[in-house]
């Protein structure tokens, strides 16, 4: 690749301290960052050149031991040649005056310039505008916006038309770290790589499918912003909803950026959608409380809001904010009617895992008296965290003498042990794919605002009916009608079996 400056608006804040910098770090320890590519921070903080490394500096340090074992010492002279990239540019975006960041930048030339916006999302068009009239784009540049992008099809539209004055819709990586998951890719090769796979993935061979998001923190610190979003906003609109679309998508011509996203928007476009008595009916929001998690007492929602806020204990009793969203849906079309998905995500609850279990249907009839009337099902299981990988559920028989015993037995790839090298994280791959242009995983403005098309009705149902979510206690597997969401029809949330 070319020599590339990566602008990061917000260069100072989490995001780029926790990520974006450790991602384009250890692309650099593997020689992915050709010579002369700098990285420019761009924050209100006052910080000059050197300021900027320092603080940098002691960050990697301090962060590096949760890089599966890196050692920033080791290679003194990565170590230093990833500062030298580093500048920082004082700005206000703001204000009119962009000269300093102007001057840096010089000449695109041949050069790929990135914008990385990690800021605000209503401060996206102001960034994108101000970068134009600054001169610092031209169709070389590429932008990339952060989540949530809007809170609203409205505001989502909005932010797309004030970025989109500025830069071709080629031009704009919406960025969704899931879709950079180890696991998440392989699950195009698993589809449409083996062709044991795709001949079944129908609704004549599964059953349902559940897409679970679990976590085991809470918001801590970022309750005040939290609370104007939720889980619905924050999850389910865009990472669950893209996993959904990668399960159900159908076999694109080729695997290129306008070939997937195609197929994914035909999903988006043929989820029944959810309004009024189904909303009642088709889902379940809940709140934490106070609880238990890894053996530790933690506060309730209400709690670290009202110390976010400040506020009195009547004023934790407003908020009507749910930290947990369950919900049926269905792709109406020919490939997958009947079939229900699932999609679960919470904030305290009993573990940290990410996962999409597709579910088969049952053998037709046991042929094993011994076992019982019914086998169970084959399960395939996609893990995206902790441990990536895929098990695949079958029934085997147990060895040794006395005829034969079906048992549950799986099958297992963990990417880890498989091919042993350490795997990269999401935004590195997704940030070497907007230096090479690649569009495939990050999300196209239609696929936004089609996402925001199904979920809104769901939102404004929940405001005009006026209930409280449904409290859960830290450490649980969420609010009970959760459980009884999917027991309705028969069946269970996967860590039931």
């Amino acid at each position: 690749m070319d020599p590339a400056d990566i602008v990061v608006f917000g260069g100072t804040g989490d995001l780029a301290m926790r990520k974006l910098l450790p991602s384009l770090y250890l692309r650099d320890r593997d020689d992915q960052l050709a010579a002369g590519t700098r990285i420019v921070a761009v924050s209100r903080s006052g910080l000059d050149d050197a300021g900027y490394r320092d603080k940098v500096d002691a960050e990697l340090r301090a962060t590096a031991p949760r890089w599966a074992g890196v050692d920033v010492c080791a290679d003194d002279a990565v170590h230093q040649r990833f500062l030298g990239r580093l500048h920082h540019v004082t700005l206000d975006v703001a204000d009119d005056d962009w000269s300093a960041l102007a001057d840096l930048l010089g000449p695109q030339d041949r050069r790929i310039r990135v914008l990385y916006l990690a800021s605000a999302p209503q401060l996206f068009g102001r960034i994108c505008v101000g970068s134009a009239a600054a001169g610092i784009v031209d169709d070389r540049t590429r932008v990339v916006l952060e989540k949530p992008l809007g809170h609203d099809l409205a505001s989502a539209r909005a932010i797309n038309d004030e970025v989109g004055s500025v830069f071709a819709e080629e031009q704009i990586f919406r960025i969704d770290h899931y879709l950079g998951k180890e696991t998440v890719q392989n699950l195009l090769v698993l589809r449409f790589g083996n062709s044991l796979f795709e001949p079944l993935w129908n609704a004549g061979q599964i059953d349902h499918v559940q897409i679970t998001v679990s976590e085991s923190i809470g918001v801590g610190n970022r309750a005040d912003y939290y609370d104007g979003s939720g889980a619905l906003r924050d999850m389910v609109q865009n990472h669950l909803l893209q996993l959904l679309c990668l399960v159900a998508m159908e076999p694109p011509a080729r695997i290129d950026g306008e070939g997937v996203r195609d197929e994914k928007l035909k999903v988006l476009q043929s989820l029944r959608p959810l309004d009024g008595p189904d909303v009642v009916r088709d889902t379940v929001r809940g709140q934490y409380t106070e609880g238990l998690v890894d053996g530790a007492a933690v506060p309730g929602y209400a709690t670290e809001l009202a110390e976010s806020r400040a506020g009195t204990a009547r004023e934790r009793e407003r908020s009507t904010t749910e930290t947990f969203v369950a919900l049926r849906a269905e792709v109406a079309n020919w490939r997958w009617a009947g079939v229900p998905f699932y999609l679960r995500t919470g904030k305290r609850l009993g573990t940290h895992a990410s996962e999409i279990v597709v579910q088969f249907k049952p053998v037709p009839h046991s042929i094993f008296p011994a076992f019982g009337e019914e086998l169970p099902a084959n399960r395939l299981v996609l893990r995206l965290q902790p441990d990536e990988g895929v098990r695949l559920h079958m029934t085997a028989k147990q060895p040794g003498p006395g005829g034969i015993r079906p048992i549950p037995a799986p099958l297992d790839l963990s990417f880890a042990r498989t091919f042993g090298d350490r795997l990269p994280d999401a935004y590195e791959r997704l940030l070497m794919d907007v230096l090479r242009g690649n569009p495939t995983l990050f999300m196209r403005r239609d696929e936004i605002e089609a996402a925001w098309t199904w979920a809104e009705p769901i939102l404004r149902t929940w405001e005009a009916t006026g209930q409280h979510p449904r409290p859960y206690a830290a450490g649980s597997n969420g609010p009970a009608s959760a459980t009884a969401l999917v027991e309705r029809d028969g069946r269970a949330w996967h860590e039931d079996y």
